[in-house]
């Protein structure tokens, strides 16, 4: 990751509604979750979710697609991973030391009725 994307996703996450948003997406898996849903989560006004959205996508951290009427919001983990590669590039000063793995979220799986 270049310096500048580190410092637009840093700034994107740098509010606390949108840094609750990212949380939530990242809570969610890749599936993502409905705009609804989330203001509804987090008690926020949906033209202001809009701003804080559209500030996740530009800096790289959010995605979203539309199905049916809704639109569906997910977490980028590359990006976020390569934040967290970033910015632990030169942990312990060359010494083995292990941050926190990259995150691989597991699809969630479809529940088969018994």
């Amino acid at each position: 990751m270049e310096k500048t994307n580190a410092v637009t996703a840093l700034a994107a996450l740098a509010q606390d509604n949108r840094l609750d948003v990212f949380r939530l997406l990242v809570q969610a898996g890749p599936d993502g979750m409905a705009a609804g849903a989330i203001a509804e989560a987090l008690d926020l006004a949906p033209n202001t979710l809009t701003f804080h959205f559209d500030r996740l996508r530009m800096a790289g951290l959010a995605t979203v697609r539309r199905e049916g009427r809704s639109m569906i919001y997910a977490a980028r983990f590359e990006t976020m991973n390569d934040l967290i590669e970033f910015l632990t590039e030169n942990c312990c000063d060359g010494a083995f030391c292990v941050p926190a793995a990259a995150c691989k979220p597991a699809r969630k799986r479809n529940k088969v009725p018994a």
